[in-house]
Parts: C-alpha cells; sequence; structure tokens
C-alpha cells in the first residue's frame, strides 16, 4: 500500500507516525511546502518573546529524524499543486529547484491545514507580518532583535495574536491590540474577558475595541494605520492576526466536497468525498460535540487524534472522531484563560433554554499560603441538566479545573453530578471542596429551589426601584475600598441582629466578594421570609466588569484615554 500524505505538522506527521506503527510494509510519502515537517504552532510566539531561546527548539521532528525512525519519507519545500482523484496521482512542484513530477497513491491524506485570514487592506512588508510557520516567527523574532521596534499594533484578539502582544511587550516594546469586536478572546464572554481586559492594561498594552481597519500603509521609517472614524496611528511593526481559514484550495479544485467556511466534508473515519482521500486538522468540518452542528475548531488537540482516526482507517482500523468541543488554554502574562464547549453568545444564538453558574473559589485551600482566585462560568441546559459550556480565568488551577469540565461533559455528566466528583485534595492543591465540586453543588441548590440568581446585566434595571434592597455582607472594609453603587452595607455577621433594617415586603439582592457570603446570607434571610436574589460572580467579576465598562466610556475613539491615542 502506498499513502501519500500533504502537510505535516499535528495532522499529516501524527497520520505518518501512526501509519507506520500499524503497517511496516506500506510506502509512506509526506510532501510539506514549507521548510518544517513537526514544528510547534503553539509555541511560535514565545521564539518571539525569548521564552523559547533555540530556533532548533520549535522543530519537533526533522525528515532525516523521520526516515531514520519510521521509515517515512518526508520531501519538505515541496508543494503539491494538483490532485487527479481519477487517476489517483497528484502533482509537485519542488520549491528549490522548480521541477515538476508526478505521484502515486493508493490512499491520500489531506492535511494543509489554515492560513491566515488577509483582508484587503494587508500587503506582507518587512514592518508588516502575519504568524502561522516556523518561517513566520524566524521573520519577526529577526526584525525584532535587528530593528527594536518600539511600537507595535497588534490586529486582532484571538490565540495567536494575544500572546505575540504579550510576547512583544515583553521585549519592552509598547503594544496596541486593536480588537473588531467589543471584547478580546472570542472563545469566552465579555465578562470574563475583563479580567483579561484589566490584566493587559496592568501590563502598560492598550486595547482599542469595535475598530474597523481600513488600510495599512508601509513606509521605510514605520507604519500608518488607518480606522473608521478615528485619528491615524502609526507604529514601528504590525501584526495582522485576526483568524485562519481553512487551506482547502486542493481539495475544491480537485472536486472534493466542501462545507463551513469552505472546509472539507469528512465523515467519522475522516474520509472525504471520495474514500481514498481522507482529511485532517485545521481543513476539515467536524461534528460540534456539544451541538451537533458543523463546525471549524482550529486546534492542535483535535488535529492530531484526526490524524490518527484517519491512519487506523486506512489500516482497517474502524476508528471514529466524535466531534470537537474545543477545548483550549492560555498563558497571558501570569494569567491563565481556558474554556469548553459553547460560551454564553452561542448558547443564546443556538436558543438553548439554560442556566449561567458563576463563581470565584480560591485555587487552594484559604489557610495554605499563596492561594489565588479564579473566576469560574459554567452554562447548562436547563431542561437535561447537560453542561453546555465552561470558561475560567485566574492563576494556579485553572487548568485542571478546565479539564475536569471537558471531561465531564464526553462522560455526559449533569451539572449536578459535579458535586459528586471525587477529586484529589491537599492544601496545596485544592479545598476539599474543589471548585468544581461548589460548581455542582451551585447548580444543585438553584435546581432545587435553595438559591435564585442575578447577574451583571441586571444591576442597571434594579438601582432606583423601590421595591428591591441591594445589599452588600462585605465586611465594613471591604465596602469601603469599594461597591456597587446603591448597596447598603450590612456585614454577614451581623445580619441577623439588623434584618429589622430591611422591608420583608422588598426583594432582597445581595452581593458579596466571591458568592459565598451572599448565598450564606439569602439562606438566612429567605428563612426568616424574605425574597433574596444571590448575585453571581461577586464583588469581583463585578468591580472587573464595571471597570472594563468606565474605561470604555470614555468619549474618545473606542474609548481610550486622549494620551494613548
Amino acid at each position: 500500500m502506498k499513502v501519500i500524505i500533504i502537510g505535516g505538522v499535528a495532522g499529516g506527521a501524527t497520520a505518518a507516525a501512526r501509519l507506520r506503527r500499524l503497517d511496516e510494509k506500506a510506502e509512506i510519502t509526506v510532501y510539506e511546502r514549507s521548510g518544517y515537517i513537526s514544528y510547534a504552532n503553539c509555541g511560535l510566539p514565545y521564539y518571539i518573546g525569548g521564552v523559547i531561546t533555540d530556533e532548533d527548539e520549535l522543530t519537533l521532528q526533522t525528515p532525516e529524524n523521520f526516515l531514520t525512525r519510521f521509515n517515512v519519507v518526508v520531501k519538505v519545500k515541496h508543494e503539491v499543486t494538483d490532485i487527479d482523484l481519477k487517476h489517483k496521482k497528484v502533482t509537485v512542484v519542488n520549491k528549490e529547484t522548480g521541477g515538476v513530477f508526478e505521484d502515486n497513491y493508493d490512499k491520500l491524506i489531506l492535511s494543509p491545514g489554515a492560513h491566515p485570514v488577509t483582508p484587503s487592506y494587508y500587503k506582507a512588508g518587512d514592518r508588516v507580518f502575519t504568524l502561522r510557520t516556523v518561517e513566520d516567527t524566524i521573520k519577526i523574532r529577526r526584525f525584532a532583535d535587528e530593528k527594536k521596534p518600539a511600537t507595535a499594533i497588534v490586529i486582532g484578539g484571538g490565540f495567536i495574536g494575544l500572546e505575540t502582544a504579550e510576547n512583544l511587550s515583553e521585549r519592552g516594546v509598547k503594544v496596541t491590540v486593536i480588537q473588531r469586536g467589543g471584547h478580546l478572546l472570542s472563545t469566552v464572554d465579555e465578562d470574563i474577558a475583563s479580567f483579561i481586559h484589566s490584566k493587559f492594561r496592568e501590563r502598560g498594552i492598550k486595547l482599542m475595541f469595535n475598530v474597523n481597519v481600513t488600510d495599512v500603509a508601509e513606509d521605510d521609517e514605520g507604519v500608518n494605520i488607518k480606522a473608521d472614524g478615528m485619528p491615524n496611528l502609526r507604529a514601528d511593526m504590525v501584526l495582522c492576526a485576526i483568524g485562519v481559514v481553512p487551506e482547502s484550495y486542493l481539495a475544491e479544485k480537485a472536486g472534493l466536497k466542501l462545507g463551513n467556511k469552505k472546509a472539507i466534508c469528512v465523515n467519522s473515519h475522516m474520509q472525504t468525498s471520495d474514500p481514498d482521500v481522507y482529511a485532517v486538522g485545521d481543513a476539515v468540518e467536524s461534528d460540534h460535540f456539544v451541538t451537533g452542528e458543523k463546525a471549524v475548531i482550529a486546534l492542535a488537540g483535535p488535529a492530531n487524534k484526526q490524524g490518527r482516526i484517519a491512519a487506523d482507517n486506512i489500516c482497517g482500523i474502524k476508528s471514529e472522531y466524535r466531534g470537537s468541543q474545543g477545548s483550549s488554554v492560555i498563558k497571558l502574562f501570569d494569567m491563565t484563560v481556558a474554556s469548553t464547549g459553547l460560551n454564553e453568545k452561542q448558547v443564546k444564538a443556538a436558543n438553548y433554554r439554560y442556566e449561567k453558574i458563576i463563581l470565584s473559589p480560591l485555587s487552594h485551600a484559604g489557610y495554605y499560603p499563596g492561594g489565588k482566585i479564579m473566576t469560574m462560568k459554567i452554562l447548562y441546559d436547563k431542561n437535561t441538566f447537560g453542561i453546555l459550556g465552561a470558561s475560567i480565568v485566574g492563576y494556579d488551577g485553572v487548568d485542571k479545573r478546565i479539564d475536569v469540565i471537558a471531561t465531564a461533559m464526553r462522560a455526559g455528566l449533569k451539572v449536578t453530578d459535579l458535586a459528586g466528583l471525587d477529586l484529589a485534595y491537599a492544601p496545596p492543591y485544592s479545598s476539599a471542596k474543589d471548585p468544581v465540586n461548589m460548581a455542582g453543588f451551585i447548580a444543585d441548590n438553584i435546581e432545587t429551589g435553595l438559591v435564585k440568581q442575578f447577574y451583571y446585566e441586571d444591576i442597571p434595571a434594579l438601582k432606583g426601584r423601590d421595591d428591591v434592597v441591594l445589599l452588600d455582607t462585605r465586611t465594613q472594609r471591604e465596602y469601603a475600598f469599594g461597591h456597587a453603587e446603591g448597596f447598603i452595607n450590612i456585614p454577614l455577621d451581623e445580619l441577623r441582629k439588623r434584618m429589622n433594617e430591611m422591608n420583608r415586603g422588598k426583594k432582597i439582592y445581595i452581593m458579596c466578594q466571591s458568592g459565598l457570603r451572599s448565598y450564606l446570607a439569602s439562606r438566612i434571610l429567605t428563612q426568616n421570609g424574605f425574597d433574596c436574589y444571590n448575585f453571581a460572580g461577586g464583588y469581583r467579576l463585578y468591580g472587573s466588569m464595571h471597570s472594563d465598562e468606565r474605561f470604555s466610556s470614555s468619549s474618545y475613539p473606542c474609548g481610550m484615554e486622549k494620551d494613548r491615542l
């Protein structure tokens, strides 16, 4: 059997190695148009920042390694330009010599990946970049080392944009991030993103939201950026990181079926519309694990699994891909942000009847030094109690909790089942009631009627109403350092003695720092005849959202102060 793989990196390289493990006699050839067969896409921004110091560390495998260990022929700087499905052959161009030749296959695997979105205003140059390949990151690193830019503009607030902004900032570059939407990192909602905004501003990175860039023009000394409704900007360098699209040109040209975003259609065995052609990675359309709808999810984890599954099926093992749920994690300075499944915007768009839980627990036992607060948001289906998605922002232990929730989703657990998970505990790592358990307790309390919730977006409509009491149950000291407008302060430990200060005929909306004390207060008051609502997320969430909102309400364009333009 002769197998040709077009493209390496996560999907193609994994497929090649798995094929060899399953079939020692198969003839396997990989054609990769770049100079690198298997490299760490996710590590590219960290080479720019100097966290990864050795260029060679980005390369996970070389053609020589593949030949020696797996007996797989890898031809880098070889681009496949045509696929003849009828005669089962490909046309290949040697990019170094210009030579053209054909090669035949019995089975073909497409792993072309995705390419950066390049809008009409984008013009690659010495100071204007995209970041997708090792060659891209070497070019940016060399520019930063040699030209020592003082300022940089990153267009796009996704994974690559934010990681590159961080790494440029750590080099001493003054960075501005321009985002077309209203918040950074579209995998999470605005409430979780508000913590990212605070962290970036704290580190001196300027943020510009709801900005539509119309032109990027490079000259010998820098780059001019034009955008609708605001003064022109200028920087020493620009990174365009507004997303990626499937690299499906070859598949389309060959007549293979395409789907959403022109991604390659595959079945659960990773077969395309031609049964002898498989496709994996960022170029394919797969089922979303939560919704069952077709989706394009460009992440390394799914690509690796799909490569393995394609190889299995070629070798007669009927493996199936069960869909992607988009589990991801990102480090932003000392902060970690992670998500899995759907965010609230997506849940609303899919018309789920849903509930959300927001809590702000410590990463480990409070009595053990060094515990840090995280904010967790979990969405679940009110009809089935199935978990629809989760997002977490914080410091220590964020990745651990998102992985537990992602696993619970795969196992089909209900949100209330989180309460009973038997999770590892020791004071330096967790609490006896882990944050994941706490989320389950909250869901159970909501569904059994022990607690009712209200949210940040509800507060404006509550202010000034005669039929409500807005209550802050933190200590006087905490209240004095900052509180939500209109909330009176009665500390939790004084509540039983001061109940007569509140009217039982009014609804009581209660806030504390994390949501725990306000929950305890609501239970006390509810059992004494009050109608109570607990604020989801606590003042920690309120303070982050409110600060973000105030910062963005400036009279200057994009919510930036005048001296920051």
